[in-house]
């Protein structure tokens, strides 16, 4: 008899990187495969402390474990980490934990012995963790293929002598184009990740860039959370440049996840702030395609300066809006509005700590998304069919602008110094005017293309049963 498959999927411990993996082991599930998902310590109590004791649990071959971070205790521990922090200490630290996780697992007498694991791709030591038990690893790649392709030409930037950058960070610098870029047309310096802004030579975000051993792409299969015809040629460079090592374009991911009927799943979920239902109610109030809605992600941190000409600018615009305002959005103090906002909007803004953000998207009433353009919600907002108005913060996000607003034609770019005139003018060409109208189009396009993808004999679902059968099935490397 075939003892079952059993995957052990490990993220990178933030919430832009659990929620794919997430939604990825429970299609793993569905097919038929026992799933350990791995979690560190800390977000594993919070998302016991948001979602419930009972939240995690209680799915038949579907089991949390936790490893450490490495990180030091912390004061709150209801807040996201330090990115950076957590990933050099993570990086460095989680090799020997998750060895003996593994041995624990195949040592237990209650589940299957380890086949394949699934891992975050900036967590190299789980190839050579996968290579010590003689199964098969392959990665999620979580953000854009764009993206990949700009931090694997990071190198060739440095060598290039464009960054660090040693001239000024002027306009003219930030807008030149970068021309040798393959295919992508017309990018230029600032739409590559942030860390390539840097003066510092000795900044230590670029030099992990620079010294990432995931780029030799020594994993037996790389995944995307994207389908086939939305980054077609960022696709078909990143093929051809670690060829014979197979990729699949898998997603949208929570589109897959809505066709499985079996609803056992349904309670586990990925949220580590409480979700706050009103939100939904609230829009069933409103016209349809009337309300902005406005969510900066779980990193992203406005100085209090941004906050209050954004805020503003959003009141000024007249439009009705459903704000996202976490408790740690304003660098190092709480996210606390003036109380003439609070009158000058009422009754047209609601403001909120978290939400179900996939159901917000798809709700009649939302005509638009101001975003932080993090690839979770990108790609959220095409398959609900909603443009998105883009205020770039860190990381890939400006890659992601590009992409919305310069190929896909789905997505406006906000000016990143936020000045609340510009933040209003925006916010109604936006929602009232013909580009508007010409975003919308084009982005109920791409979600009929995201849904035939997804749907049961669509690329992604076809490239998911490719994965099963060329790669997770195989029992040893």
């Amino acid at each position: 008899m075939v003892s079952k498959m059993h995957a052990v999927c490990i993220p990178f411990p933030a919430q832009g990187h659990v929620t794919p993996m997430l939604q990825l082991a429970k299609l793993l599930h569905h097919k038929g495969l026992h799933i350990t998902f791995v979690n560190t310590e800390y977000n594993h109590k919070r998302l016991l402390r948001s979602r419930g004791p009972e939240s995690l649990g209680g799915v038949p071959d579907f089991r949390f474990e936790t490893i450490p971070d490495g990180l030091p205790p912390s004061d709150d521990d209801n807040v996201t980490q330090d990115v950076f922090s957590l990933l050099d200490s993570f990086s460095t630290n989680g090799l020997e934990p998750f060895r003996r996780l593994l041995r624990k697992l195949n040592d237990s007498a209650d589940a299957p012995r380890v086949t394949c694991i699934v891992a975050d791709f900036h967590l190299s030591f789980s190839t050579e963790a996968a290579q010590e038990v003689g199964v098969p690893c392959v990665t999620l790649w979580t953000a854009s293929i764009a993206s990949l392709v700009c931090y694997a030409h990071i190198p060739l930037l440095f060598e290039e002598g464009l960054t660090p950058v040693s001239s000024g960070l002027t306009k003219e610098y930030l807008d030149s184009v970068i021309e040798w870029m393959p295919g992508m047309k017309d990018i230029r310096f600032r739409d590559f990740p942030s860390y390539v802004r840097t003066t510092d030579r000795n900044d230590a975000m670029l030099n992990f860039i620079l010294n990432q051993p995931s780029y030799d792409f020594k994993f037996s299969a790389v995944i995307f959370n994207t389908f086939e015809s939305l980054e077609k040629d960022a696709l078909d460079f990143v093929s051809s440049l670690i060829d014979p090592l197979p990729v699949y374009g898998i997603g949208p991911l929570h589109l897959l996840v809505d066709e499985i009927k079996d609803d056992k799943l349904k309670h586990i979920d990925s949220n580590m702030w409480a979700e706050q239902s009103e939100c939904l109610e609230w829009l069933d109030s409103k016209q349809p395609e009337s309300v902005i809605y406005v969510n900066f992600g779980s990193i992203a941190v406005m100085s209090p300066q941004q906050m209050i000409e954004f805020a503003w600018g959003l009141a000024d615009s007249k439009q009705p809006f459903l704000w996202i305002v976490r408790p740690d959005l304003v660098k190092g103090k709480a996210a606390v509005l003036p109380p003439e906002f609070i009158v000058e909007t009422q009754g047209r803004g609601l403001l909120a700590t978290w939400c179900q953000q996939r159901e917000v998207l798809k709700h009649p009433s939302v005509g638009g998304f101001l975003s932080h353009m993090g690839w979770n919600s990108t790609i959220e907002s095409i398959s609900a069919g909603v443009p998105m108005l883009c205020l770039p913060f860190f990381s890939d996000q400006q890659t992601n602008t590009w992409l919305a607003c310069k190929e896909l034609g789905i997505g406006m770019e906000m000016d990143e110094e936020v000045k609340r005139d510009q933040v209003e003018m925006l916010v109604r060409e936006f929602m009232e005017g013909e580009k508007g109208v010409e975003m919308k189009a084009k982005v109920i396009g791409l979600k009929k293309k995201a849904m035939e993808a997804s749907g049961l004999d669509g690329s992604s679902s076809q490239n998911l049963d490719k994965l099963l059968t060329d790669v997770l099935s195989t029992p040893t490397v």
